[in-house]
């Protein structure tokens, strides 16, 4: 895909990219994003957002010097270019793919990789603890820059992170890439004139001189200095939206078009000779230099791959679960839907269109999600808050303070539950079932199938409690469009096949596969497994765990989530607090991060196969059983 003679070729590192010319730039840039898009569209992977960056990837590198200057990204798959300019070009065409080049930034990966980034707004608090700690040790050199973008600056930890940083003299800089999912002024003629002014050395040499002159003045010190600072502030405000910026203690800089590598390199030359913390404004535009993505952004945000088109006539979970959403609101006047900047990605795009005064769309702010529809609860409003499982970890403690201590009736439905391939640790959401059983008075349970999803939605209505409803990234097996919903009673669980000789406890997309191992097991191994729907992780169903040891079966527990604290957990607490000595086996994933590939194969890796589960099964039966009576 690299053509031998283009300048890519010749880029194996940023020292490398520091001998081009400035005028050479441009075709540097196209030819990374041309390989962007050949890898993206062969392997999958996010397109919109990390062609929006090229140009700023190789102005930053083309000034600053990673790794010795600390480059920290923030919203890690905007760094395609630059894992393709420090080092990784050749394995760039491995990318999201079982042993190659992850999706975001990745510090056993590469020296270049300071700081692990999947989950957004980290940046710049970790910019300023990195920064920190160079002070501490002397390096009066290094500098650090945080690059933060793609809506991450709607997150609250960037401002927490901004009034730490504008307290310090820290030789730190925050590069906000404006893709207009932030802060999106215009660019004009005027706008680059400041930026040339204040950039200029003369310029700031004088401001600053002028500024010490005023502290000799015998009298008026204060009151020359603030006229100063008045005529400086209120020309920038009214010029550029830095004022916030500059409020909090950083020296602003921009708005810079995030396309012009002449205009980039100037400014980061000046910052990069400035002791203390600044924030430089670039404007950039998402899928910049591919029409698809730059006419559309949002559908472009990311790409399948080939061969990943889905097989399966069920649609999705999250199709099902915004069509779900869509028939409560029409039933319930109160139901309103929340997500956190993920509207297309929960499945709420139909719920916008047809009730969009019910749907809130908070940002990159989980926090801020739970914690208001806490307040939305109190008022006897039903919120349905749509988050990634992995992105609720970030709520953790809003979950418990806000909503379950109060017993509000908030329904959180979880999309991607489980592994979710080729992003990787940071996005598979394996941690939820034992995070969020912990909670007290929290309900949790997992659907087998779409049509039991929305059971459980409209039942939860009635549960009049916290309840957490999780999913996998993967079609529903089967959903009836028309279907009404069945109530479901809390903390029960159902038989789906009969078995006299073992029990196997399911729960969520582990239901199938255990429906498929105990056919394996009557076919080639004679043994009769009884299949449970384990829907409800918390409260689990206790009478049927008594029956099951009444009857001295042998259970193998199965979930798509870690072992630890989770279902399974849960069973073999449940009989160890009854005195109860059951032969138990698990099937679930190991107390360890599960790195990238494709679903299979991490579904494989895991041991939550349908084989896995049969040889569990075989291994549960040959253990002695005691029945404490």
């Amino acid at each position: 895909m690299i053509d031998e003679n283009s300048i890519l070729a010749t880029i194996n590192s940023p020292d490398d990219l520091k001998k081009l010319k400035v005028e050479q730039l441009p075709e540097l840039s196209s030819e990374i994003a041309q390989y962007i898009k050949y890898v993206v569209k062969e392997n999958g992977g996010h397109y919109s957002s990390p062609l929006g960056v090229v140009d700023l990837a190789i102005a930053m590198h083309y000034v600053f010097d990673s790794p010795e200057d600390r480059l920290i990204w923030d919203v890690g798959h905007q760094a395609y270019a630059h894992k393709i300019l420090t080092g990784r070009r050749d394995s760039f065409s491995t990318l999201r793919t079982k042993d190659g080049t992850s999706g975001f930034l990745k510090r056993v990966e590469s020296e270049h990789d300071i700081f692990g980034a999947g989950h957004a707004s980290t940046a710049i608090s970790a910019g300023v603890g990195v920064a920190e700690a160079l002070k501490l040790r002397g390096d009066d050199k290094s500098h650090v820059v945080a690059i933060v973008g793609d809506g991450a600056m709607t997150g609250g930890l960037s401002y927490e992170g901004l009034n730490n940083l504008g307290s310090r003299n820290l030789k730190m800089t925050v590069i906000l890439n404006d893709n207009k999912m932030s802060i999106s002024p215009s660019v004009g003629s005027l706008s680059k004139y400041l930026t040339r002014i204040v950039t200029n050395p003369i310029y700031n040499r004088i401001r600053d001189d002028v500024w010490k002159a005023t502290g000799l003045l015998p009298i008026g010190t204060n009151t020359a200095r603030k006229f100063l600072k008045s005529i400086e502030e209120g020309l920038k405000s009214f010029l550029t939206p830095g004022m916030i910026f500059e409020e909090l203690g950083l020296r602003y800089f921009g708005p810079i078009d995030g396309h012009d590598h002449d205009s980039m390199i100037n400014v980061f030359q000046a910052v990069k000779a400035y002791p203390y913390p600044t924030l430089v404004h670039i404007l950039t535009k998402k899928g910049h230099g591919a029409q698809e993505a730059e006419l559309d952004s949002l559908q472009y945000y990311s790409m399948p791959g080939k061969g990943k088109n889905k097989t399966s006539t069920a649609p999705d979970y999250s199709k099902v679960f915004g069509k779900v959403a869509v028939e409560m609101a029409a039933r319930y006047d109160n139901v309103v839907a929340i997500t956190a900047a993920m509207e297309v990605g929960t499945g709420l795009s139909d719920f916008v269109k047809a009730y969009p005064d019910r749907y809130y769309d908070v940002g990159l702010a989980e926090e801020h999600a739970v914690t208001f529809a806490a307040g939305l609860a109190v008022e006897g409003v039903l919120p349905i808050v749509a988050i990634y499982s992995t992105f609720s970890q970030r709520a953790f403690d809003q979950v418990m303070h806000d909503i379950a201590l109060q017993n509000l009736p908030v329904i959180f439905c979880l999309d991607r539950g489980g592994v979710v391939g080729p992003d990787g640790p940071t996005h598979h959401g394996v941690f939820d079932l034992a995070l969020f059983r912990s909670i007290p008075g929290v309900t949790v349970c997992a659907p087998k199938d779409g049509n039991e999803l929305r059971d459980l939605m409209f039942s939860a209505v009635d549960y009049n409690c916290p309840v957490v409803i999780r999913y996998p990234k993967a079609g529903s097996i089967s959903f009836n469009e028309s279907g009404e919903p069945a109530a479901i009673v809390k903390g029960s669980w159902e038989v789906l096949r009969e078995g006299g000789q073992l029990a196997i406890l399911a729960t969520g997309s582990m239901v199938a596969v255990a429906q498929a191992a105990a056919e394996i097991l009557a076919e080639d191994h004679d043994l009769a497994a009884r299949v449970v729907n384990a829907r409800f992780i918390k409260p689990l169903d206790e009478s049927m765990l008594d029956e099951l040891a009444a009857e001295g079966l042998p259970i193998v527990t199965a979930e798509e989530g870690l072992l630890a604290g989770g279902f399974g957990s849960g069973v073999q607490e449940y009989y160890n607090l009854a005195g109860k000595r059951m032969a138990i086996g698990h099937v679930a994933i190991a107390d360890e991060f599960t790195e990238h590939g494709t679903r299979d194969e991490l579904l494989n890796i895991a041991g939550l196969t349908k084989d896995d589960i049969v040889q569990k099964c075989l291994a549960v039966c040959d253990e002695p059983v005691t029945v404490a009576k």
